[in-house]
């Protein structure tokens, strides 16, 4: 069988372990992904995560975690359903949105985060 997609190197791959270290403690805005594989949802907001990523280099920092794979986080922050993304600013939870949403709405979103 074909191995999984990997995600695109725009976006980093975030765990359990590497949580603290990459979402927390970041100096820029972070924008979390929740995914799965199994999800198909997720697969229409990836791309779109991809390109935040380049647009907003510098500026903020985008991640996407594998909810079946890092389990711990997506509970300690009450992920309910998938996709979920959510905007995090020195190492606090700023914003949640929850669904497929179009790129607007994250672009948005971000933007209230980020300083210009």
């Amino acid at each position: 069988g074909a191995q999984p997609k990997r995600a695109e190197p725009q976006a980093d791959a975030v765990t359990d372990g590497d949580w603290e270290e990459k979402v927390l403690k970041s100096d820029l805005p972070v924008l979390v992904d929740f995914w799965a594989p199994w999800c198909g949802p997720c697969r229409m907001i990836a791309p779109l995560v991809d390109e935040l990523a380049e647009e907003y280099k510098g500026k903020l920092k985008a991640v996407k975690l594998n909810t079946d794979e890092s389990p711990a986080v997506a509970t300690e922050y009450g992920i309910r359903s998938i996709p979920t993304v959510m905007i995090f600013k020195n190492g606090k939870k700023m914003d949640t949105v929850i669904g497929a949403v179009p790129k607007q709405t994250l672009a948005q979103t971000i933007d209230k985060y980020i300083d210009e």
